[in-house]
């Protein structure tokens, strides 16, 4: 053979393993992703080849399946009273995927989770046809119906959880949406996708665990709580020593208090909690200073993602802070950004002598044949306070809602804590301002809830806008449904 004939012999040979070792690396290293992967259509017609199981609330299914014509899709998925559920389900889409418990849970809900294979291989056998399982939430069907109507047309999020648990009891968020209206791959449903992704009002959007706010007065419970662990007072009834007018440290500013309140001054931290006052818990935070404030934020959940198993963003409190900015921050202004989720927890840890569980709201994974694959066990996630400071701030706190800014809360046969707040924003405070409450119910049996609620908007005049006429009602009524269920 001639040269020019053994170079092109050779060449053809490494065309031909370079061919070879291509096909064997896709058939046997990237098989199993490419068999998974998301582009891969065939995984998507498994995927709604059959009924999706069920996600669970009070023993009750809040989801369906139905059957599809037209589409190489056999099912798609419903939702029983979607615009309330959405922000707990998230949305199982044919066109546009699934977000949260859908998606989280995809394994267990198509019936493809690994810890489903002996389940799936006896179907196999025996010739039944394929089931998902089921996932059973920690919600309260009463509590999050009252945090729903309770929002109504206004926008803004309700975040209840069980205090001695972590259990998320409800979590609404307004406006919001019905995720059965895009559920399949219709031209209907791409146009019901495409006029919610571009809604001004961002129907999409879980306020409760994605929306950071500025938490305004209600950050004062957690400066109150810095001040008892951290020594600076000991007896919430002491005199504090805070001037009237109180002006920031290195500056010329006064702090100014909402309104003309003469017992701020040297108020007790009784008084500054029950009437608000910002002089007060503005030069805690300075005095303490921004480590002492930022480890008891911290030691709330501040700065820390939280998993739900959804992602809950990461609530801020500043890390570098100048003194002024430090009294800012311990009154809920300057950088500090909360979401509901996170003041619930604030109160939920109050509520629990200290304690603070990792708020979770799955309780149980469950197989097609309704046996427990997996359950969720509560688990401590920090000690902000101890137990006896945690119940000196209970004391506080009931008493912004016997003779405070916080009576609208009130539960006959109950004992209330909470704290309201009004929370500025905008260019020069130009916005209006978000309502706040954060609070806690209990009875002779315990700590049952906390919740958080903010009011992002409303029709109501600028004036009338505070934690206590807004948001206060809508936790009293989240607290009433779980305690009515406890009974």
């Amino acid at each position: 053979m001639n040269k020019p004939l053994r170079r092109i012999a050779l060449f053809c040979g490494l065309l031909v393993l370079a061919l070879l070792i291509r096909d064997n690396w896709l058939q046997y290293v990237k098989a199993d992703e490419l068999r998974t992967h998301e582009k891969n259509r065939r995984v998507l017609i498994e995927r709604y080849a059959q009924e999706r199981g069920d996600i669970i609330v009070d023993g009750k299914t809040i989801t369906g399946s139905e059957r599809t014509t037209g589409s190489d899709f056999a099912y798609k998925r419903t939702y029983k009273n979607g615009e309330m559920w959405a922000p707990v389900t998230g949305y199982a889409s044919q066109a546009y995927g699934a977000t949260q418990i859908e998606s989280l849970e995809d394994g267990i809900l198509t019936g493809n989770d690994d810890r489903l294979f002996f389940r799936r291989t006896l179907d196999m056998v025996t010739g039944k046809k394929k089931e998902g399982g089921n996932v059973v939430t920690t919600l309260n069907g009463a509590a999050q119906k009252a945090a729903f109507e309770g929002l109504g047309n206004k926008k803004g999020a309700v975040a209840a959880i069980d205090p001695s648990t972590g259990a998320i009891l409800a979590l609404a968020s307004t406006p919001s949406y019905d995720p059965s209206v895009f559920a399949g791959n219709s031209k209907d449903d791409e146009k019901a996708w495409t006029s919610l992704e571009s809604d001004k009002n961002k129907p999409l959007l879980n306020r409760a665990l994605r929306e950071t706010y500025p938490p305004g007065s209600t950050f004062k419970v957690v400066t109150a709580a810095a001040a008892l662990e951290h020594g600076l007072y000991t007896d919430p009834d002491e005199k504090t020593e805070s001037p009237l007018p109180w002006t920031m440290p290195d500056t010329r500013t006064e702090l100014k208090n909402e309104g003309s309140y003469p017992s701020c001054k040297d108020g007790s931290l009784r008084e500054a909690l029950r009437i608000s006052c910002n002089t007060v818990f503005g030069k805690i935070g300075s005095d303490l200073g921004k480590e002492k404030m930022l480890e008891t934020a911290e030691q709330f959940g501040f700065n820390e993602e939280q998993f739900v198993p959804v992602r809950a963003t990461a609530s801020n409190f500043p890390k570098e802070m100048d003194r002024p900015q430090t009294a800012l921050s311990s009154i809920g202004q300057f950088e500090t950004a909360a979401t509901p989720l996170q003041m619930a927890m604030v109160a939920s840890a109050i509520a629990n002598d200290g304690r603070l569980m990792e708020p979770y709201m799955i309780s149980e994974l469950k197989s097609p044949g309704l046996d427990t694959i997996e359950r969720h066990s509560p688990r401590e996630l920090s000690r902000p306070l101890t137990g006896e400071n945690a119940q000196k701030l209970q004391d506080l706190m009931e008493t912004v809602v016997k003779s405070g800014t916080g009576t609208s809360a009130q539960i006959p046969g109950a004992t209330v804590g909470g704290k309201t707040g009004t929370a500025q924003h905008g260019i020069d405070n130009s916005e209006k301002p978000y309502a706040w409450f954060l609070s806690y119910a209990k009875t002779a049996d315990g700590s049952p809830v906390a919740v958080a609620v903010v009011v992002e908007d409303s029709d109501a005049h600028r004036e009338d806008i505070s934690g206590g006429g807004l948001a206060a009602p809508i936790a009293k009524n989240v607290m009433q449904a779980v305690l009515n269920g406890s009974k």
